[in-house]
Parts: C-alpha cells; structure tokens; sequence
C-alpha cells in the first residue's frame, strides 16, 4: 500500500489499478467487541443486533465518480427499526425485496475524512437484488457526504481519499 497506484479488491482479492473505489466499516459505531459473547447480540457481515434493542444493516452509500463510468462506494452501517429490521431479515433471501418500499434508518458508521460527523445522518435504506448490498440514500441536506452522492466526485478526490485514508 506504499503508492496509491496498485491496490488489493476488497471483493475478489485481485490486484487492481488505481485507487480503491470501496472502504467499509466492519461493524456500527455502537458494536463493542465484548458484545460477541452475549446471546441477544450478533454481527454478521449483513446484520447487526446489539442487546435485543438496536438492529442495524450494512448498505452501500454510492457516489458518481463524474469522470468516470466507476462509482465509489463506502460501506456503511444504518440502524433500522425492530419491524424494518426484521422484515428485512425475514425478506433477505427472497427475490421478492426488490419490491419493499425504502426503510428509515440513521447511519451509525462515523466516516473521519469529513469535518462533521456522519453519525446520525438520515438515511433511507432501498433493498436490492439478493446477493446485493442495501443502497443508502442520505437525506440531501449540506452535508458534504450528502453533497458529494448528489453531485458526485472526481477522480481527483477518490485519490485524496486514499491519502486520507491509507496513509498516504
């Protein structure tokens, strides 16, 4: 990871050219490690259930790379409602999703390369194809994240994300 030039997919594990195009956080910003041994909590790479009471999901929040025909994706977590939740655990093998209506979810994934918190964000979550990650829609307030899936990024930033974000 010594030059932006050359990376490892975090998908098929090959080597690509250029920067990455994907980071994910591998759990909500409220998952504690300790948590793994208590029976009312788990974490999958898909789902997430903290003590009975918080349920969360892991969705992509997608951003146009404009010049470009790649998008860039970060890997987030959304708390959903119990019902949300699961209805979208019950549906998650189910080609039928598709067609679920977009769930109301908060983003619980804190993302330090913007100045202001992403914790808490409003977001609806859309279901996808099974085999597909949920699409997480933000709210279209001012906040740079919000901005930049709106109007997306160029390149240019995709490559000062990896700076930021690999040490670079």
């Amino acid at each position: 990871m010594s030059d932006h030039g050359h990376h490892t997919c975090s998908c098929c594990a090959g080597p690509r050219s250029g920067p990455p195009m994907s980071y994910g956080a591998p759990a909500p910003v409220a998952w504690k490690d300790r948590y793994a041994w208590r029976r009312d909590s788990e974490l999958t790479a898909d789902q997430c259930m903290i003590k009975g009471k918080h349920f969360f999901v892991h969705g992509l929040v997608e951003i146009p790379v404009l010049d470009s025909d790649e998008v860039f994706s970060w890997g987030v977590w959304v708390s959903l409602s119990e019902p949300n939740f699961a209805r979208t655990h019950d549906l998650w093998e189910d080609p039928a999703r598709e067609q679920e209506p977009p769930y109301f979810g908060w983003l619980s994934t804190e993302l330090p390369v913007y100045a202001e918190s992403t914790l808490n964000l409003k977001t609806h979550v859309r279901t996808r194809a099974v085999g597909r990650r949920p699409l997480i829609e933000l709210e279209p307030t001012e906040h740079p994240l919000a901005v930049e899936q709106r109007e997306g990024i160029t390149l240019a930033r995709v490559q000062e994300l990896a700076g930021l974000l690999l040490g670079g």
